[in-house]
């Protein structure tokens, strides 16, 4: 007789485990805690290398949403002398060992998506986002979130110029209000 083969699938009870494992907030959670609560914030912006910084202010709000999953950033205020709305949410996904994250505001339709990368500390967490400019074309940015302490933290992000050379396109100080 031939030899019986073990199935490959895992069981019930393994896949059960797995889904508790995946859907469980982790460390890579609680690295986002320092960032809840209400923020003072101002942000500098520069359209291309060399052109003048453009500050401006704005309040954000950031709580947990889903049990802790996520991090919802509510944002209002000014952008070249508009008012600015925006609306991003950031997460650690214990499946891919990864924080991620999504960003919409009032400037366009679409959405920038964020991965992260490199090895996160409870100080840095750094990511690359993409997000379809207008012309069509896709601008990829690397940003690093900055947690200073539970009253301070930042958003740097930067890109590539004309030239190549990659450029700061906007830092964000926030303070606690």
């Amino acid at each position: 007789a031939a030899p019986q083969r073990k199935s490959a699938a895992p069981s019930e009870a393994e896949m059960m485990a797995q889904w508790q494992k995946a859907m469980t907030p982790s460390a890579g959670h609680a690295r986002l805690m320092p960032m809840v609560g209400t923020w003072k914030a101002k942000a500098t912006f520069t359209m291309a290398p060399g052109a003048p910084p453009e500050t401006s202010g704005g309040t954000s709000v950031h709580r947990l949403v889903l049990g802790g999953r996520f991090l919802e950033q509510t944002y209002k205020g000014t952008s070249m002398g508009m008012p600015f709305e925006g609306l991003g949410f950031t997460g650690y996904d214990n499946v891919k060992q990864r924080y991620v994250g999504t960003w919409m505001d009032t400037f366009g339709t679409g959405m920038m998506h964020a991965v992260g990368v490199g090895s996160p500390t409870d100080e840095t967490i750094e990511f690359v986002s993409e997000a379809t400019e207008p012309s069509g074309q896709t601008k990829v940015f690397d940003s690093v979130v900055r947690n200073k302490n539970h009253g301070q933290h930042s958003y740097e992000m930067c890109t590539k110029g004309p030239n190549g050379k990659s450029y700061r396109v906007m830092p964000i100080e926030y303070e606690r209000a």
